[in-house]
């Protein structure tokens, strides 16, 4: 990868310059975000650029220059106005009247290839009128470890935001959680919708009604499309974001991952996870582990995230009930948990080989490799690469076979768990023909990638950066959790 620092060099051609912004939310006025500028910086340097997103941009990734990235989204000339979005959000229980977009703003939003509307948003591009007395800027690891966070999800499957680029802006920030001074960054955050559920908590507390209607009408109009023209488009709409979300929380579930900061102001509207600040991948199945250190009580520790995520989406009915039925809101509701273990138990056995299963002990079997993984602490994602790494056609014939030359697996025999686990999966196996084994064989491979984002891999590549300005580990691993290597 190519590092730039250079000057803006006035390129009118540039591709994202040139790109067709709708101002699809700066059409509703200025009651739901701020204008505002981006800081200046005292230098730009090119530290990632996504090409793998291009393409939904309508963009050839060779024809656009790492230069262009800096133009675009290091000096932020040609595109005004940039909004602060306004919002609130309950943080860890608590009701907070002060938020806002304290160190970014919507750069703008743009049509991609599929028809759909997508916005880039800004990360650590200086104060706003909601900064709290902080400085707006973003660490250079807080960029990159939101730039692995969003391709490792992406390839394990979650509905994620993507990072598009991320830029060194050369000031040294003092940060309480990073040895300091640390560098400064700004990354541009690509995803569907920047709308919250504290945005429309915001409104309710204002006591704004109409303006909560005119939001929802427009997310309706952009993002469930498929709903304008239905007499009950808004209790559909409810119950839609209830199923994307209870669908959310078992990507992360089935990925192994604690996102650590499920507060409101981070529940997207559209139901795609977003904004990676503390968050971690557990090392083993390990149902209290928390990402967050200032988490003390465990609120959002990985077991709790699917009960968080429909408390969350509970609590939005306060301000949506200024246009959608209460009763009609509780009722799309109830079927979270129903829309939850469907997902959660599909993904699984996606992890165990297996795509549209119908086997009567397929439900049992996931219960069987939770329970084992719990109780033997072995590695949560080792053990689905073990499985891909040593599976082979013998599995069907000899349950003894199974997990052959892998030290997670216990002897027969020393684990009734274990034990029981081999023989529900070796019985599933004999219901497929001997040519429909390489299928198995390829899932496992495909969901189980032997990279996985855990917090030594971070630090390890952190440490090239910051000891040695070495930025290749980076790029390798990027290229590893694209890949599925």
């Amino acid at each position: 990868m190519t590092l730039v620092d250079t000057p803006n060099n006035g390129n009118s051609r540039n591709p994202f310059l040139s790109l067709d912004y709708e101002p699809a939310l700066e059409s509703l006025g200025n009651d739901y975000y701020d204008e505002v500028a981006a800081a200046d910086f005292l230098q730009h340097i090119l530290r990632w650029r996504n090409d793998a997103v291009l393409p939904t941009l309508g963009l050839d990734p060779q024809a656009v220059t790492d230069q262009d990235f800096i133009d675009a989204f290091g000096l932020f000339e040609g595109r005004k106005p940039l909004l602060a979005l306004r919002y609130h959000g309950y943080q860890f229980g608590e009701y907070n009247s002060g938020l806002g977009d304290g160190r970014g703003f919507l750069y703008g939003q743009v049509r991609g290839t599929d028809g759909e509307l997508y916005d880039f948003g800004t990360k650590g591009s200086g104060k706003t009128p909601y900064s709290r007395g902080g400085d707006g800027m973003l660490t250079l690891k807080g960029g990159m470890r939101e730039v692995l966070a969003a391709e490792a999800l992406h390839r394990l499957g979650v509905k994620t935001s993507r990072c598009l680029t991320m830029i060194e802006t050369g000031l040294s920030l003092w940060r309480g959680d990073e040895p300091s001074p640390t560098r400064s960054s700004v990354m541009i955050r690509m995803n569907r919708s920047h709308i919250r559920f504290g945005t429309f908590e915001r409104l309710h507390f204002f006591k704004r009604p109409d303006l909560i209607g005119k939001l929802l009408d427009h997310v309706i109009e952009q993002y469930y499309k498929h709903l304008i023209a239905e007499k009950d488009k808004y209790e559909l709409f409810y119950s839609e974001l209830v199923q994307r979300v209870a669908e959310l929380a078992a990507q992360w579930m089935a990925a192994g991952f604690c996102h650590a900061v499920l507060n409101t102001d981070n529940m997207s509207i559209t139901g795609e996870s977003f904004d990676y600040g503390p968050y971690a991948f557990i090392p083993t199945y390990e149902p209290h582990f928390t990402a967050a250190y200032f988490d003390y009580s465990g609120r959002y520790c990985y077991s709790n995230q699917p009960g968080i995520c429909k408390l969350n989406l509970d609590m939005l009915q306060e301000p949506l009930r200024a246009v959608v039925n209460k009763a009609d809101m509780e009722t799309g509701l109830s079927k979270f948990e129903e829309y939850y273990h469907a997902k959660y138990c599909s993904l699984m056995l996606n992890k165990l080989g297996f795509t549209d299963l119908e086997h009567p002990e397929a439900e049992e079997l996931v219960k069987l490799t939770i329970q084992f993984l719990h109780d033997s602490q072995v590695g949560y994602h080792q053990f689905f690469y073990e499985m891909a790494r040593t599976f082979s056609s013998k599995w069907r014939d000899e349950l003894g076979f199974i997990l052959e030359g892998s030290e997670l697996a216990p002897p027969l025999g020393s684990s009734s768990v274990f034990d029981n686990w081999c023989l529900i999966y070796h019985k599933i196996l004999n219901n497929y023909e001997p040519e429909e084994i390489d299928v198995i064989a390829r899932n496992l491979t495909y969901y189980n990638p032997k990279t996985v984002l855990l917090r030594p891999v971070i630090e390890e590549t952190w440490e090239a950066i910051a000891q040695e300005d070495s930025w290749q580990p980076f790029y390798d691993l990027v290229k590893r959790l694209q890949n599925g290597e």
